[in-house]
């Protein structure tokens, strides 16, 4: 098994990704310091405790997830939960590294590119036209499919019923956008591109009543569920590129 210096990972991840392009809600890269030399790589969606305690078991030497930490707003005590975290990642000499949006956008391994590759879905632009770092995405399907076709493909991928609102309508769904994570609020953007379904990841309670009255088909197919595969594929690139051992924990979560 390879070895990989820590400096040399975070500049290719930081060539890769591209954080410096987004203005987002967390530090992106690097978040906790740990050993230089990495040889074993765990990724996850969320760095709580108990992907920490696994990398532990697995001697990880990095931990890369979708959901860091040093969110804006929150307090910068290290204290309860957050100081429990980093004095696991400290003890144990293990590097934190977290991309965001970076991860959401990413033409390969973003979230929204593998949930498309996933169920299928052709890619023809972004959600947010005239913006290359579009969070979400349109596209179509090569058949047109049935409301109740798209709700079974979702559960089959996911492992996870989705739940969705519909309208009375018989008509077969063609083109569609989507953004993983907590994205309902882009309802209006997909609804201005006359897509026929929306799918993210979770939901509030007027979005019922807007795909109701819209005449849209709006899926909460789950945060966690959504994205996955993003961090799992670049997980795994990086485990060929670099030869460095790499482990997918998928800590269960049913948001």
């Amino acid at each position: 098994m390879s070895t990989v210096t820590r400096t040399e990972l975070m500049q290719y991840l930081n060539t890769l990704l591209s954080p410096s392009e987004f203005n987002d809600y967390c530090e992106n890269g690097l978040q906790v310091e740990g050993a230089e030399s990495i040889t074993t790589l765990v990724t996850g969606v969320t760095a709580c405790q108990a992907l920490l305690d696994k990398a532990v078991e697995l001697n990880a030497d990095a931990v890369l997830v979708h959901h860091g930490y040093f969110w804006k707003g929150e307090s910068q005590s290290l204290v309860g939960m957050k100081g429990k975290r980093i004095r696991t990642l400290i003890k144990n000499d293990i590097n934190l590294i977290g991309y965001h949006l970076p991860l959401d956008v990413h033409s390969e391994f973003g979230n929204n590119a593998q949930l498309a590759k996933l169920l299928d879905i052709e890619v023809t632009g972004g959600l947010e036209p005239g913006n290359p770092n579009s969070v979400g995405l349109v596209g179509q399907f090569d058949q047109p499919i049935s409301a109740e076709q798209l709700s079974q493909r979702l559960a089959s991928v996911l492992n996870r019923e989705p739940l969705h609102i519909g309208f009375e309508s018989d008509a077969p769904i063609s083109k569609v956008a989507w953004c993983t994570g907590s994205a309902h609020s882009y309802l209006p953007k997909a609804l201005s591109l006359g897509v026929d379904a929306f799918i993210t990841g979770e939901i509030s309670e007027p979005v019922v009543h807007t795909a109701r009255e819209e005449g849209i088909h709006f899926y909460s197919a789950g945060h966690h569920a959504t994205e996955r595969y993003g961090v799992k594929s670049l997980g795994e690139h990086l485990a060929l590129h670099f030869g460095i051992e790499h482990y997918f924990v998928d800590i269960d979560n049913p948001v």
